[in-house]
């Protein structure tokens, strides 16, 4: 059994930090890609940040400079450290993350969501 399990969201007021992290869980051969994506009421999902087994990474136009992905290959983890808060940012992030089993492939797989509340 597989599962991607997140922590780290909570209530922070604007200009604070966060940190989130995300864990690939199981018997995991090799993690690919890995992201994070938020989902705020009433819009659409959309991507804040991602990062390939190779270091690429790809950032949102609207979180660069305060946002940064970064990922502990060892641990399978990848972390979302979130500076410089905004109300905007307020939304469920789901961690994403494509790897597979020596049996079986998990592209576009997605963990349960952590909320993060910028308010004052």
């Amino acid at each position: 059994q597989v599962q991607l399990v997140e922590s780290g969201g909570g209530l922070v007021q604007p200009g604070g930090s966060l940190r989130l992290s995300c864990t690939v869980i199981g018997s995991i051969f090799k993690v690919y890609s890995m992201g994070w994506y938020r989902q705020a009421p009433g819009k659409q999902r959309e991507l804040v940040a991602t990062t390939t087994s190779e270091g690429s990474t790809n950032y949102a136009d609207s979180v660069k400079g305060r946002f940064t992905i970064s990922r502990d290959h060892a641990k399978n983890t990848v972390y979302l450290q979130m500076n410089n808060l905004r109300p905007e940012d307020t939304a469920v992030y789901y961690c994403n993350a494509d790897f597979s089993t020596r049996t079986v492939d998990y592209p576009n797989y997605w963990g349960q969501g952590t909320q993060v509340t910028v308010s004052s």
